[in-house]
């Protein structure tokens, strides 16, 4: 019988790596070569120039536009729609057979909505956590209610990560 691959997206809005678990038997560990990271400046630094200025209806005195963009925020969802492109890109390929979703709320929604609809069947559980900042030997500690893991399997990964 051949075993089911769980992939693990662990993200945030400038950072995410990917883990795979194979069941019981064996740990986490790292399913690509590398992480994935946006860099994302200050909204402040998307706008240089100072906010336009409208009149006041009333009275004709004037005040700052406030943009109808928040640069950053967009910024983040774009880093979302591109993960949910590698995630798409690997269902094809047959990388993996479950996959489970970790990331702070706004985030995951984004993620969500970007999945193909194939990849999204493949989906068992979300997670609403930002966990990028926890190395991937300890992830098993959080990931225990979604994700059948032993905890006495180490965890592979690259140290501090």
């Amino acid at each position: 019988m051949r075993k089911r691959t769980t992939w693990i997206l662990i993200a945030d809005g400038a950072r995410a790596r990917i883990v795979l678990s194979e069941g019981w038997s064996s740990g986490l560990e790292r399913a690509l070569d590398h992480d994935f990271a946006a860099s994302h400046a200050p909204t402040r630094t998307y706008g240089a120039d100072r906010p336009g200025r409208t009149f006041e209806s009333a009275d004709g005195s004037r005040h700052a536009m406030e943009p109808r963009v928040d640069w950053h925020e967009y910024e983040k969802h774009l880093f979302a729609v591109s993960m949910a492109k590698v995630l798409d890109e690997a269902a094809e390929r047959g990388a993996f057979d479950r996959l489970v979703l970790v990331a702070p709320p706004k985030t995951l929604g984004a993620l969500r909505a970007a999945l193909k609809a194939r990849t999204r069947k493949m989906v068992i559980a979300e997670v609403g956590k930002d966990l990028t900042h926890v190395p991937v030997q300890g992830l098993a500690e959080h990931l225990r209610d979604v994700v059948p893991l032993n905890p006495r399997v180490p965890s592979r990964g690259t140290p501090g990560r």
